[in-house]
């Protein structure tokens, strides 16, 4: 299929959109298509998407570009089906207008044409490791700034946990799936001959409910170690290379890397609950999927991180994402933002205290963006600790908040914290003794306090300023991405598995996200006397 731009997108005499009554024609002019029409479609890049078609004129064209990908944000911001989508581009004039398709004898989409064009976009960051949707989404929202007059540098950072579309599984019913899917793949490919007679029986279809239900709790045990014993003579069994091609002969020796361990002997020990890692293999209908403990709540999936950019007037876009596993910390999210900075801007970047750390503030520092956390993380020391003076190498503690030198500063390399003997009278008489948590012994005071203490009192001390506290309130507001996304836009039942493609999903939902706030903010003057669309 060869790549071509959409040409076809001025008005024609014939235009389905004149021929309607002006009656109705307000009502399509008064409605989300004509902003869509004329910020949103024009603004979507064709040419970024070439490279997912052939060069090769000759061949059939592709479904205009821009009408996909205006379709597919519809479809997030209205809370479509692909067939709702698809029907309603056939049959309202609203759909149409927006993705200048009213001149068309008939509508270019197709029942396949979205999900093709999701699985070539899948392919080429497979083969490439470039997420051209992304670029596309967030050039999207560059554009969208520019017509809010939303230049800021204030940015506010927040991450969110989204859930696996799939199946939450027991240990057993894990090892056992992978089992049954390989020995599945043996009897498709049609070497049955290679499938042992004492596990035939996971091929037939009611195994699966008697193996895991149909039996007592007290088998668990030990149904684990058989079924483990057939993962590893499964494993035995299926040693050429060309087995490696297989996703469920992966999964197989994944599962058992995981869940076993194996001796010189060959012999298999299950592992403890506690051994078992959160990057481990949580469904084999989504092997990306890691689990992650948060905020005292179990999670299963995937983690989006968002960077949302603050205007006048409580005006915002979504102006930055990143997705992982959700084993990814937000501290790493921190740096990885931090670190693809050009520093050519002034930044200033607010989070929470998970995104908070020496390196990060460091990293952002020499990027030119003034780091702000809130809600530290850890034991918070009180701020006079910020007074400590210490030597240049932070080794050694020079002077306390009131000015008095100790008689002894000793360094310990293991913990990088600095033991220090004060003149006991010094100490009893001292107003911040309890604040530097000095103990009194029999003949002197002592206090244990490193840079790292220093360096996190003195931020508490720059927190409690009235330009910080400013700045902290306004944090806040990203808050409410993550319940907007859950309850609108139901990233928690994305219908795709695995990591890349569901991504895709999230990320034309942000694109949706920003869209309605386009709508939201809109200061353009409407003139509902105006009937032609402008299609410009």
């Amino acid at each position: 299929m060869a790549f071509r731009t959409n040409d076809f997108q001025q008005i024609t005499m014939d235009d389905r959109f004149s021929t309607l009554s002006p009656r109705t024609q307000k009502f399509v002019l008064n409605s989300w298509a004509k902003s869509f029409a004329e910020i949103v479609f024009p603004s979507i890049n064709e040419e970024r998407f070439s490279v997912l078609y052939s060069s090769r004129s000759a061949s059939r064209p592709n479904t205009p570009i821009n009408v996909i990908i205006g379709a597919l944000m519809l479809k997030e911001m209205l809370g479509l089906s692909d067939d709702e989508l698809l029907s309603s581009i056939c049959c309202d004039i609203r759909f149409q207008y927006a993705l200048h398709t009213t001149s068309f004898k008939e509508q270019p989409l197709s029942d396949r044409s979205v999900s093709r064009f999701r699985e070539r976009l899948y392919n080429y960051e497979v083969e490439h490791g470039v997420d051209i949707l992304k670029d596309e989404m967030m050039a999207l929202a560059e554009t969208y700034a520019k017509y809010l007059n939303l230049n800021s540098n204030l940015k506010r950072m927040d991450s969110l946990m989204i859930a696996s579309n799939s199946k939450r599984m027991s240990r057993l019913e894990i090892v056992y799936t992978v089992v049954a899917n390989a020995l599945r793949l043996l009897d498709k490919l049609g070497v049955n001959e290679l499938i042992p007679s004492n596990m035939e029986h996971y091929l037939h279809p009611d195994d699966h409910n008697e193996a895991i239900y149909y039996r007592k709790t007290e088998d668990i045990s030990g149904r684990l170690d058989q079924t483990l014993a057939d993962a590893l003579a499964l494993r035995e069994i299926m040693v050429e290379d060309q087995w490696q091609e297989f996703q469920e002969y992966r999964l197989l020796i994944r599962v058992l890397n995981e869940q076993a361990t194996e001796d010189n002997t060959g012999t298999l020990k299950l592992r403890d609950k506690s051994e078992i890692r959160p990057d481990s293999l949580q469904n084999p209908s989504d092997p990306d999927a890691t689990y992650r403990r948060k905020a005292g709540k179990d999670h299963k999936g995937y983690v989006a991180n968002v960077v949302e950019t603050v205007g006048e007037k409580g005006c915002s876009l979504i102006t930055d994402v990143s997705y992982a596993n959700n084993s990814h910390s937000d501290s790493a999210f921190c740096k990885e933002y931090v670190d693809q900075h050009d520093g050519s801007n002034k930044e200033i970047l607010l989070a929470d205290g998970a995104y908070s750390g020496k390196e990060n503030g460091a990293l952002a520092k020499e990027k030119g963006i003034e780091l702000v956390t809130t809600a530290l993380l850890g034991r918070q020391p009180d701020p006079v600790i910020a007074e400590f003076l210490f030597s240049e190498d932070g080794r050694q503690v020079l002077r306390c908040p009131m000015n008095h030198e100790p008689t002894k500063s000793t360094y310990y390399d293991k913990i990088e914290t600095c033991r220090v003997i004060f003149n006991k009278e010094h100490c009893e008489r001292c107003p911040h003794s309890k604040k530097c948590k000095a103990k009194i012994q029999r003949k002197s005071a002592v206090v244990m306090v490193s840079t790292k203490m220093v360096e996190r009192a003195e931020y508490i001390k720059q927190l409690s300023s009235a330009d910080y506290k400013a700045l902290t309130r306004k944090r806040n507001g990203v808050e409410g991405i993550p319940s907007v996304l859950r309850r609108k836009y139901n990233v928690d039942k994305i219908p795709s598995r695995g990591l890349l493609r569901s991504k895709t999903f999230l990320l034309l939902k942000i694109g949706a996200y920003n869209i309605k706030k386009v709508l939201k903010h809109l200061t353009i003057p409407r003139d509902s006397s105006t009937l032609n669309p402008i299609m410009g």
